[in-house]
């Protein structure tokens, strides 16, 4: 089809023009109807957003996704590029790609007016037909919908009152295309002003000219709900004008975050082939967000960002990665104590209220990872909580006994002045070596995970000791190079180190 190069030629092979919107909508149909995935990719809106956004376009509306940063709106915008045909005519030389049928440019109707069938035609493929644009408080009239030339008009030599020396804006350039703008309360309120024609009558103004220019556009917008009182607000007539609002939303679910996460993470090949991570530690991630999200400190109306999780699995691998260069190690794991070289993907990704802020970005991060491991911790092994509360219940000896406290042992070594230092750079085999010299841990994983082999048992050894201290069985203090584990009482008389040697300090106390 893309051979034809006249508007005659097209005329012969029959090709009938469409709207855009017709056109997504009659080829979200065939996709439909063929069970074929609409937005590939997309991980937790297979039940809510996708379905609505299904909706919208089959009701040809053009579409506002409203909703927190990090939650693929504008993904989803670009993912409707798939629902355009192939290729497209459009007069050639148009600036605003005229529909050889329906040509709407004075220069696509007095070209066709002069050549008739012979008029030029050339193929627009759909990847040509999508225009971006993030609204900034700079962004004018003139860069969304155009303005009058006078360079233009002096080299061709023509009066101001001719509609050729008009210079159109990315709004008309993207005409038979997807338009999206990004964050559109940004955009002053006499710009958004300029779009109600646009989206209504498909009518546009250029300083004093007289122009009906019947745009085909499917207009997609994204905002953060929370901008209408940082930022700025959606015009109400504006909001009345987009037909369709659609709320997204984080996932719901740890395993959909997984997948998203596994997604995007940018793990490159080599680092996959040295850096084992458990899907412990990808959970302990994952989890980390959802704390940040439900966390006092942190500031919900900004949200917390899928990226967080991304950049903090990157950061995880580089770690342990980093770890086997220094040690000349061939394989290494991410071990629990490598989460504290995510705390930079934390600090950079949550904005702190008041309180937050006071705390510090970098101990409200420490404390995100440390409620993450309380969490995960009682889907591995037993709450300590709740064994502390059934020692307390009254009930006879011998049932206390047959319900003793698994994590005894362990707290017991500690108790008994003993101390653990984990260097965060230590190779693999020695920290193996640390983490056995504690009495009854090796047991203790032993009796819930039978089948790890010793690396693995090692990994949940050490998760083991970051619960306990999570729960406040055991005191754990980080350092800039290494993490010590103590009994309470030996935490609350210090460690024997000053502050001006190794600069720490008390997570459980």
């Amino acid at each position: 089809m893309n051979n034809i190069k006249t508007l005659g030629e097209l005329k012969a092979s029959g090709y009938q023009s469409r709207s855009i919107k017709e056109e997504i909508r009659q080829n979200l149909i065939k996709k439909l109807k063929a069970g074929e995935t609409t937005f590939p990719g997309i991980v937790g809106y297979e039940d809510s957003v996708i379905p609505e956004t299904e909706r919208a376009l089959l009701s040809k509306h053009n579409i506002l996704f409203l909703g927190l940063r990090g939650q693929a709106k504008t993904r989803m915008a670009r993912q409707m590029i798939s629902l355009l045909d192939a290729y497209i005519p459009v007069i050639e030389g148009s600036d605003i790609n005229d529909d050889p049928f329906n040509p709407i440019s004075k220069y696509a109707r007095d070209l066709i007016a002069e050549k008739g069938d012979q008029a030029p035609i050339t193929w627009l493929s759909r990847e040509q037909r999508y225009g971006e644009k993030l609204a900034t408080p700079d962004v004018s009239v003139a860069d969304l919908i155009g303005d009058i030339d006078p360079i233009k008009a002096a080299n061709l030599k023509l009066s101001f009152a001719d509609e050729r020396v008009l210079h159109y804006g990315i709004i008309p350039r993207s005409n038979r295309s997807i338009f999206v703008i990004n964050e559109l309360p940004d955009l002053q309120a006499r710009i958004q002003v300029s779009l109600f024609n646009i989206l209504e009558e498909g009518d546009i103004q250029i300083r004093g000219f007289k122009l009906r220019l019947p745009l085909d556009i499917l207009f997609v917008f994204t905002a953060n709900p929370e901008d209408y009182t940082n930022r700025g607000s959606i015009v109400t007539p504006l909001k009345d004008r987009i037909q369709s609002q659609i709320l997204t939303h984080y996932p719901k679910t740890l395993e959909h975050a997984l997948e998203i996460t596994e997604q995007e993470a940018g793990i490159h090949e080599e680092q996959k082939g040295l850096v084992q991570v458990s899907d412990l530690v990808k959970r302990l991630i994952e989890q980390v967000a959802f704390e940040a999200r439900s966390s006092e400190l942190v500031d919900k109306k900004s949200g917390v960002s899928a990226r967080l999780t991304i950049s903090a699995l990157e950061n995880a691998v580089s770690t342990a990665e980093r770890r086997a260069f220094l040690n000349n190690e061939s394989s290494t794991q991410v071990w629990i104590s490598d989460l504290a070289g995510i705390i930079p993907s934390i600090t950079g990704k949550v904005e702190l209220v008041y309180e937050g802020e006071q705390e510090g970005p970098f101990q409200v991060a420490m404390n995100l990872v440390d409620k993450a491991i309380r969490s995960q911790f009682v889907r591995y092994f037993p709450n300590p909580e709740q064994l502390n509360k059934r020692r307390n219940t009254g009930k006879p000896s011998a049932q206390v006994k047959a319900e003793e406290n698994p994590y005894k042992p362990v707290i017991n070594w500690f108790d008994k002045g003993n101390h653990l230092n984990i260097d965060f750079n230590t190779t693999d085999q020695k920290k193996v070596q640390q983490l056995y010299q504690v009495d009854g841990l090796h047991a203790l994983v032993k009796k819930y995970f039978s089948g790890t082999n010793e690396l693995q048992a090692a990994l949940l050894m050490e998760f083991v000791l970051f619960g306990l201290a999570s729960y406040s069985m055991i005191s754990k203090k980080l350092f800039e190079t290494r993490v010590e584990f103590n009994d309470l009482f030996g935490s609350m008389l210090g460690s024997g180190v000053s502050d001006e040697e190794d600069p720490g300090f008390e997570e459980n106390e």
